[in-house]
């Protein structure tokens, strides 16, 4: 591929042709246009591509490139701009609403498929005889699939691309859930559901940082917010779903085969991963990675068609035709080199070269400060977003246990836990019952629907507060409700509880999802979110065990554990750089 670019300055030439063109400055324009006629400026630039003068008129940020011609200065003067400028420039509208849209509906499958676990525990205790133990290993196999994951995806997705990525892990992660909903023994239902996870792992890391590469950053904090609305959007689904589904009773009973209403509920769990892998087929890739990659040509074909699906106007007409990267202006001059038969081996191991190259440069400075805290408060944060969280609708059912056996009597978490272990389903000579009253999804239905004012207050402040403001606010605060479920004595403070404590994580998870993805380079996003990703998988792991083993063991552990380490993490985030309004590096 060709290029012509913007010779560089020669200091022994004071005749620079890339100084400005000054209106007062008659005989150095005379012979700059002189020059151009005669064609004796025109050489090979330092990096091997084809130049030619120009001369530029600066217009704030942008510079209008102007070829000039004997006697005056041709018509169809055209733009250069770096990314931020070229993005910026397509306007704001049907493409990027298209956008969010779609990416959103990713991070909903994702949250469905992660919460809908939670929901199916006490139904599912039977069919696969199922103990607190047991539970906490079931709740924690896709975070130790998603943990697998998210590095070998995100790493991928920084070498061949996002968009590719995405449809083969939406695709993937449709299959295993259904597969999953078929499984009729423990051992194979926790394998599809790792399976399950190791796709979701890519899911994440990779959807983010492809919808923040299409955002201007006057707008990207609000929009990452938006697109973080989605989680809640996906436990309403979720928790909608299974009230809806789990106590119907509804499926197919056989003395060899069993498909009850909990595995219908997951087969319909991967619809919108069918969905959003068809939906990923009509966006392009990111023009910020392919910028990256060197493919200038087919990033401006992107902001063309961004722009001309904005704002109804041919792509002609975008006014940006040369792309700076670097501080080199490159333009594409439509010649083609041909290129070179690459083995598919050599793909691969260039692929590979490209994946521990960067992740070598994650754990090296000036990168390596934000790697390693980033790493710390995604570990600490999910140990109570996807360790707490996801035992609320446990912990209801539990109550409704205990208030059915004992109505109008006071208890707290503990209280109701020991009656459970001793006396009620979890006990040894209990008979097994899987039976869920309604009331338990309707609770786990508040407790998620609490998050969509807090989601709503994200968006509109993220770009105005900033992220380290919500982050701190949300991991001090949901640090003191973890500490409040201790000191709860009944079923309806038990709710109001969990659902701030609900409200304001959902707040913080959104405010850590934008910091996240914009503290990294490009060329390293998808790859560094991934790796706090594996961190936060690993936080929902061991927060799961803990629970799990320590809830009937010893009750108020798992509480307070969850507390300090929620406050301790919001400590960190004040080390983290303010990226509010900052251009993308």
């Amino acid at each position: 591929m060709d290029y012509t670019a913007v010779p560089q300055r020669d200091p022994r030439d004071p005749r620079d042709p890339r100084d400005p063109v000054r209106g007062d400055d008659n005989g150095h324009l005379q012979d700059t246009l002189q020059r151009l006629y005669d064609g004796h400026v025109n050489h090979k630039g330092s990096n091997g591509r084809q130049c030619h003068p120009s001369t530029e008129i600066e217009l704030g940020d942008v510079k209008t490139t102007k070829t000039a011609l004997p006697g005056e200065v041709e018509k169809g003067s055209f733009e250069k701009a770096d990314f931020e400028k070229a993005i910026e420039l397509t306007g704001y509208g049907r493409f990027h609403y298209f956008l969010l849209m779609v990416c959103g509906f990713v991070s909903t499958s994702e949250e469905m498929d992660v919460i809908s676990m939670s929901f199916i525990l006490p139904s599912a205790q039977c069919d696969l005889h199922l103990s607190t133990h047991t539970k906490g290993w079931l709740n924690s196999i896709i975070f130790i699939g998603m943990m697998a994951g998210a590095y070998a995806w995100g790493s991928v997705a920084d070498s061949v691309g996002r968009k590719k990525v995405l449809i083969v892990i939406s695709f993937m992660n449709a299959v295993c859930i259904v597969a999953s909903s078929f499984s009729q023994s423990y051992e194979l239902f926790m394998l599809f559901r790792f399976l399950n996870g190791a796709a979701l792992g890519g899911s994440g890391p990779v959807i983010w940082s492809y919808f923040a590469e299409f955002q201007p950053k006057q707008k990207r904090g609000s929009m990452l917010s938006f697109m973080a609305a989605f989680w809640t959007l996906g436990n309403l689904f979720v928790a909608s779903l299974a009230w809806l589904v789990i106590p119907s009773g509804i499926g197919y009973h056989s003395p060899t085969f069993l498909y009850n209403s909990w595995r219908i509920f997951l087969l319909l769990c991967s619809v919108p991963s069918f969905l959003v892998a068809g939906l990923l087929c009509f966006l392009p890739e990111s023009p910020k990675f392919l910028l990256t990659q060197g493919h200038s040509d087919q990033a401006m074909e992107i902001f063309q068609h961004i722009y001309a699906t904005n704002t109804g106007n041919p792509p002609e007409d975008y006014p940006v035709k040369e792309l700076v990267i670097d501080d080199v202006l490159v333009v594409d001059v439509g010649k083609r080199e041909p290129s070179l038969k690459v083995s598919q081996a050599d793909r691969w191991k260039g692929m590979l070269s490209d994946i521990l190259t960067n992740s070598q440069q994650l754990f090296m400075p000036p990168i390596l400060r934000f790697t390693l805290i980033s790493i710390t408060i995604n570990f600490t944060f999910h140990i109570g977003y996807y360790g707490l969280m996801m035992w609320f609708p446990e912990l209801f059912h539990r109550f409704d246990e205990f208030s059915t056996a004992h109505p109008g009597r006071e208890a707290s978490v503990c209280d109701v836990t020991r009656f459970v272990v001793t006396n009620g389903t979890q006990s040894e000579h209990s008979a097994c019952d899987d039976s869920i009253q309604g009331s338990v999804f309707m609770e786990s239905l508040i407790t998620v629907a609490s998050a969509v004012p807090s989601n709503i207050i994200a968006v509109l402040g993220m770009d105005h507060l900033g992220r380290k403001f919500f982050l701190v606010f949300s991991t001090f605060t949901s640090g003191l409700c973890a500490i409040c479920m201790f000191f709860v004595y009944n079923k309806q403070n038990n709710l109001i509880v969990n659902a701030v404590f609900s409200s304001v994580i959902s707040c913080g998870n959104a405010a850590l999802d934008c910091l996240i993805t914009e503290i990294f380079p490009t060329h390293l996003r998808a790859t560094g979110v991934a790796v706090s990703m594996v961190a936060a998988r690993l936080g929902g792991i061991i927060g799961n065990i803990v629970i799990a083993t320590l809830l009937d063991v010893y009750c108020p552990a798992p509480t307070f554990i969850v507390a300090a380490l929620l406050i301790g993490g919001g400590l960190l985030c004040l080390f983290l750089p303010n990226t509010t309004r900052e251009p993308l590096s």
